[in-house]
């Protein structure tokens, strides 16, 4: 059974930074595309970053220049680096994973068969 782990959430003002992590078990990430994802109560889940298996990058408009996502593959663990947050940041931080073949590194959320329990972050102004 695959187990996606984040940690990493917290409380901070606006212009600080946070880490997010996503430890893996079961299967190696280097095979997978993966993903975070936040939401808020009410809202749709956002995609904000995607890394695929060559290590390509995407990230939502509204983070780019602050939120980089990287992979640490001896650990099995994804990161989310987030600078320069926002109070519209503010949302439960979910990592994703997709171990297809020929697997994407998108914004879609539907093509994720694996979720954490997710990680609050709070951005107060």
């Amino acid at each position: 059974q695959v187990q996606l782990v984040e940690s990493g959430g917290g409380s901070v003002q606006a212009g600080g930074s946070l880490r997010l992590s996503c430890a893996a078990s079961t299967y190696t990430i280097s095979k997978a595309c993966m993903a975070w994802f936040r939401q808020t109560p009410g809202q749709e889940r956002e995609g904000v970053a995607g890394i695929d298996t060559d290590d390509r990058r995407t990230y939502a408009d509204s983070v780019k220049g602050r939120f980089s996502i990287s992979k640490d593959n001896a650990k099995n663990t994804l990161y989310l680096q987030m600078n320069n947050l926002k109070p519209e940041d503010t949302a439960m931080y979910y990592c994703a994973a997709d171990w297809s073949p020929f697997c994407r590194a998108t914004m879609s959320s539907r093509v994720y068969d694996y979720w954490g329990q997710g990680t609050q972050v709070t951005v107060s102004a």
